[in-house]
């Protein structure tokens, strides 16, 4: 029941959203962002919804547009197997990562279920769904999730899919059905291209690019990697990391996500985890760049996302962290917004990147202390000495939220901020967002 009603709630909750990393609304877990052009230049982004703090995923599949990469439309349930809205009568399980390709006037989005459920495709007019006519796939011996559609510039379209081992095949031409005698296993593997899961298409001036969840850093897939041929079929070489959400969050495991050109430019699609679980996870987005031979080269997590810097002056909500390190984790609040717990002594947060047009005076800080006395110490950029700001919070047992405000030594130009956290004892302070004055 409450699964019914919270999923009726995002199907009349569309909102209009402003950049910055998550490109989500707040309270939301859209995960494992596939962005595909649209047919009339918007672009999309398919997502899994996580819900909750002990499973992956929930019953609902979501959509995030733009039409400009600074202002972000969701739109909720687009594809849903519970509650009044279902679009898969077979089964109630839950949805993992789709993906969508569009073709001959339709949108066709691949979705997967856990368990031996074979992948499926529904269809829609629209890019943001509802999708309906469900049909499974003819995978064969293969029932493995996360899929991937992708259409080549001579029209054959094509399927990809799996774990640890990346399954390809021929779509036919009803985007439904799979040419059987073209599936092929192998095609990355674990142990030449560090490939888990999660697989993602796109060409450029003719090379064939794989993203995936790549485990080459520490044995977890934090990391989007990629691979390249000049073939679909492949053989594809390994060509490195895109970007490693380690350290967005103190229980961090994978990553999931794509590339995508928009406006003339590329750009990365992934999630971070949040609330301290592997769960709970937030799509972003950053900028990229290609050398001469096709190479990415790595990028950063942000706080600024697909634009530049932000104007220092304005307000930065504490769980836009792109950076957290201890125990700190961002977590849900009653008032429909999230917040920095958790924090423990030495623990850190970091916001890139801040643009100081002009230098600040004072900045303020909205808080609830903890049972403990705490100090917040701001300092830039990697430079530990680089001190521009320090406020003490006075322990209370009753703590109530309150804004504080201090001194700001001379900054200009662009920087990262991080905040450093010293607690003494276990309860540290609840911060909601900041701000330069």
């Amino acid at each position: 029941m409450k699964l019914k009603f919270f999923l009726t709630i995002l199907f009349v909750s569309t909102a209009c959203l402003f950049a910055r990393n998550p490109i989500g609304p707040a309270l939301t877990f859209p995960a494992d962002p596939s962005a595909k052009l649209g047919a009339y230049g918007r672009l999309y982004v398919y997502c899994s919804l996580d819900i909750a703090t002990n499973y992956y995923c929930s019953q609902a599949n979501v959509v995030l547009s733009t039409s400009d990469m600074r202002t972000w439309q969701w739109h909720p349930n687009s594809f849903v197997t519970a509650g009044t809205n279902d679009m898969l009568p077979d089964n109630d399980s839950i949805l993992y990562a789709p993906d969508c390709q569009y073709r001959n006037g339709n949108y066709y989005l691949y979705f997967c279920q856990p368990g031996k459920i074979p992948p499926g495709v529904a269809v829609s007019k629209s890019p943001t769904g509802p999708f309906t006519n469900a049909t499974f796939l003819n995978v064969g011996k293969y029932p493995e999730i996360d899929p991937s559609a992708f259409v080549d510039d001579d029209g054959q379209a094509y399927y990809i899919w799996g774990q640890f081992t990346m399954k390809m095949a021929k779509l036919n031409k009803d985007m439904r059905t799979l040419d059987a005698e073209s599936i092929r296993d192998n095609i990355l593997t674990e142990k030449e291209h560090h490939f888990h899961e999660g697989a993602y298409m796109t060409k450029r001036n003719s090379l064939y690019y794989l993203v995936f969840a790549d485990n080459s850093r520490e044995y977890r897939p934090s990391c989007l990697g990629y691979a390249t041929s000049k073939s679909p079929f492949g053989p594809y070489q390994y060509r490195g990391v895109i970007i490693d959400n380690n350290h967005c969050n103190p229980g961090n495991w994978n990553n999931h996500g794509s590339i995508a050109e928009f406006g003339g430019k590329w750009y990365v699609f992934y999630h971070r985890s949040t609330q301290g679980v592997v769960m709970m996870r937030k799509a972003c987005v950053e900028p990229i760049t290609f050398r001469e031979n096709g190479s990415i080269p790595e990028v950063e997590m942000t706080t600024q996302g697909a634009e530049g810097p932000i104007d220092a002056s304005l307000r930065i909500e504490a769980e836009q962290a792109c950076l957290l390190w201890g125990n700190v984790r961002v977590s849900p609040r009653e008032e429909a917004n999230e917040i920095l717990s958790g924090i423990r002594d030495s623990d850190r947060a970091t916001y890139k990147y801040l643009d100081f047009k002009t230098a600040p005076k004072k900045m303020r800080f909205r808080v609830k202390p903890g049972k403990s006395d705490s100090t917040v110490i701001v300092r830039l950029d990697q430079d530990l000495n680089h001190l521009i700001a320090e406020t003490k919070i006075l322990g209370s047992p009753s703590g109530q939220w309150t804004e504080i405000v201090c001194d700001v030594a001379d900054v200009s130009s662009v920087h990262a901020v991080t905040l450093n956290f010293q607690v003494q004892g276990e309860d540290g302070p609840l911060v909601d967002w900041w701000q330069f004055e």
